[in-house]
């Protein structure tokens, strides 16, 4: 795509019209500044979003935000809502990783507290936490016991020991999507996601002990909890193999779908099926069995890494436990109520590489912080910031409800490894005291910081475009990697 076919609506807001290709069927959006949008017309980042603005049903515009780069059909970063029941759902605009998402979770520690232990609780959450590719959990399911997983999400944790109320209540849809099926889930899927769970996986999932370097919106930082000096953990990680596998199956599934009900697409990977059709009712219902594995997998991994603070730090400070913040996903298909043109509508929103912001006007948010709004966390890369922000009302307003997930890839996993080594990789982070516990120095360099854009940066565009308010900065002080 050509610079000249970007039009700047705003000092933050791009569009690519309706007019530029004649089966576009609205107008493409991406939030961003020069910078970005330079960066985004060197891969089919765009190409692929003007792609998505060709899908039947779909309302307002197509959208990226500021991490948007290329990914499978859909840009990363991409929300698209189509017309519920009339419109499509379609896998690419899900991701392979569904439900991959993010948690925080606070202590009442200040950072100098646990610096004499802090190189025992890296070791100790690493040990606690299971990373890296085909790595096995903890826990053996049956089969039978991975279907209650699949249909019941963190409940299934609560039930078992492993979740508290207040988890449920600070976690996305408390963790349990109710439309979920397991017997819309292959075999397969099922066997590659039975030892899996209570696993982080690798690429770029992690487990990240932080501390609040600063707040900005205090009485948000107020209502999530929030002080400068705090210890905190964020857990970044999905759906693991299953989830794959169910992107996967349904590609291949709906590539004769869109035959059989005669949607043409400009790119095979854009693949869908009508949401009232019974194979689309057939991937939603898949698609929330993956979603609550990674809700019950990111609460298993809660009741580790709660294992792990325990075991360093009881008895040595006042308090160890961990609160969660908030769970939220950023691969993830919703039916959601939003107004479009002064109207609302039922919409199936697609959320790939995005994620949620509502305002304080949706009672989707937690009672606790429905003053305020809804937590959006944002992570950056190994030795940067990650962020805290909160959802708002330009969110409802212009981006059904949606902001970043993080900051974005600017090189690819193995552009990565050409420019950096993960052995000085490794001893860099730690001069800067940042305690680093890796299986594998050549995944840490994919990770690297070089690798991404600059947080700040698109957190800043993300605030100033009105999307949502900065709460809290992070600051990293051990990181653990598959």
């Amino acid at each position: 795509m050509e610079k000249s076919a970007l039009r700047k609506l705003a000092p933050y807001l791009y569009e690519i019209p309706k007019e530029y290709r004649r089966d576009m069927r609205v107008p493409a959006r991406f939030y961003g500044n020069d910078e970005v949008a330079e960066h985004a017309l060197q891969d089919r980042s765009l190409d692929q979003l003007v792609n998505t603005a060709t899908l039947p049903g779909i309302v307002g515009y197509a959208l990226a935000m500021p991490d948007i780069h290329q990914g499978y059909g859909f840009p990363i970063g991409g929300v698209v809502a189509t017309r519920y029941p009339e419109g499509v759902i379609s896998p690419g605009g899900v991701g392979f990783d569904i439900n991959c998402g993010v948690r925080l979770l606070a202590s009442s520690i200040h950072k100098d507290e646990i610096k004499p232990y802090l190189a025992d609780l890296a070791s100790a959450l690493y040990h606690y936490v299971p990373s890296g590719v085909g790595v096995k959990g903890f826990l053996r399911l049956s089969k039978k016991e991975l279907d209650h997983v699949l249909n019941e999400g963190s409940t299934w944790a609560y039930k078992h020991g492993y979740a508290t109320e207040e988890d449920l209540e600070h976690t996305e849809e408390r963790g349990h999507m109710e439309i979920a099926d397991a017997g819309k889930v292959s075999k397969r899927a099922k066997e590659r996601g039975m030892p899996q769970l209570g696993t982080l996986g690798a690429g770029n999932h992690f487990a990240e002990i932080d501390f609040v370097e600063e707040t900005f919106y205090e009485e948000a930082a107020d209502a999530f909890g929030l002080f400068p000096g705090q210890v905190v953990l964020m857990i970044h990680c999905g759906s693991r193999g299953l989830g794959h596998q169910i992107g996967s199956d349904y590609v291949d599934l709906f590539q004769g779908v869109v035959k059989k009900y005669g949607i043409e697409l400009p790119d095979r990977q854009l693949v869908c099926a009508p949401l009232d059709s019974p194979e689309g009712q057939d991937y939603l219902k898949a698609m929330a069995a993956a979603a609550n594995y990674a809700w019950a997998n990111r609460q298993l991994l809660t009741h580790q890494a709660r294992q792990a603070f325990e075991e360093v730090l009881a008895g040595k400070v006042k308090d160890w436990h961990l609160r969660l913040v908030y769970d939220v996903a950023h691969n993830m298909a919703k039916i959601e109520e939003h107004e479009v043109d002064g109207q609302k509508m039922k919409l199936c929103v697609h959320r790939k590489g995005a994620t949620r912001a509502f305002d304080s006007s949706r009672p989707e948010v937690p009672a606790d912080y429905r003053h305020v709004g809804q937590p959006v966390l944002v992570p950056g890369s190994m030795g940067t910031a990650s962020y805290v922000l909160v959802g708002s009302k330009g969110a409802m307003e212009q981006t059904f409800g949606s902001s970043c997930h993080g900051a974005g890839r600017m090189l690819s996993r193995k552009a990565a490894k050409k420019r950096v080594q993960g052995g000085e990789l490794r001893d860099r982070l730690e001069s800067q005291g940042i305690e680093v516990r890796a299986g594998s120095l050549r995944g840490l360099a994919e990770e690297a910081p070089v690798a991404y854009k600059d947080v700040e940066v698109v957190v800043r565009i993300v605030e100033q475009a009105g999307i949502a308010r900065k709460v809290a900065r992070l600051r990293p002080m051990a990181v653990v990697k598959g």
